[in-house]
């Protein structure tokens, strides 16, 4: 199976490495580069600083883990999403914005393609992994959101990622989808 992880900054990236031992091939989407403030909340090494943030967690996961996965340092967008998303079995949305959200949530739809997305709230506080059919991006409101640098959402960045790379494991082993919603104080998962 091909898994394609749009957005490979905090979440995307850790959730990336935790399913490094899944029996599947992986592509990586991001357009953004590695920047110092990115290293705290992250899965790149300072070896990785300036580089494109795909192409960077493409050789780390070569380098670290013997792993092989395709990287494309671009800003998804309606013209090259077909390219983009060519063979996946499996869509993983780690964006962190709701223009990009909808892009792939409509043309996962239209083309019947298996998507998930991980959002974390924008104080910190819960994250959400949603299957497609039951995710409704919020509207934007940049004042609030949490910018998953410095270090300060880190352990909630690991248990959603965490969560994620569960979800994304009994998709491959069972086509099984779980909704989950973790928090400070708990984790809640529904099927």
């Amino acid at each position: 199976m091909r898994i394609v992880f749009l957005g490979v900054g905090a979440l995307g990236s850790t959730t990336a490495v935790l399913c490094r031992a899944l029996d599947a091939s992986f592509a990586l989407v991001d357009f953004d580069k590695v920047e110092s403030k990115n290293l705290s909340s992250q899965a790149f090494v300072k070896q990785s600083l300036g580089k494109n943030k795909a192409e960077a967690l493409k050789a780390q996961l070569l380098n670290f883990y013997g792993l092989k996965v395709d990287a494309f340092g671009v800003r998804l967008t309606a013209e090259n999403i077909v390219q983009l998303l060519d063979g996946a079995g499996l869509v993983v949305d780690c964006f962190d914005n709701a223009a990009s959200r909808k892009i792939v949530s409509e043309h996962a739809r239209a083309k019947g393609l298996p998507l998930v997305h991980a959002a974390i709230s924008g104080d910190g506080s819960f994250g959400i992994v949603r299957w497609d059919a039951h995710f409704v991006p919020d509207a934007e409101d940049h004042a609030g959101q949490a910018t998953c640098e410095g270090g300060e959402h880190l352990p909630m960045i690991g248990l959603l990622a965490a969560t994620l790379a569960r979800t994304i494991q009994d998709f491959v082993a069972r086509q099984e989808q779980r909704d989950s919603m973790v928090g400070l104080k708990s984790v809640t998962v529904t099927s």
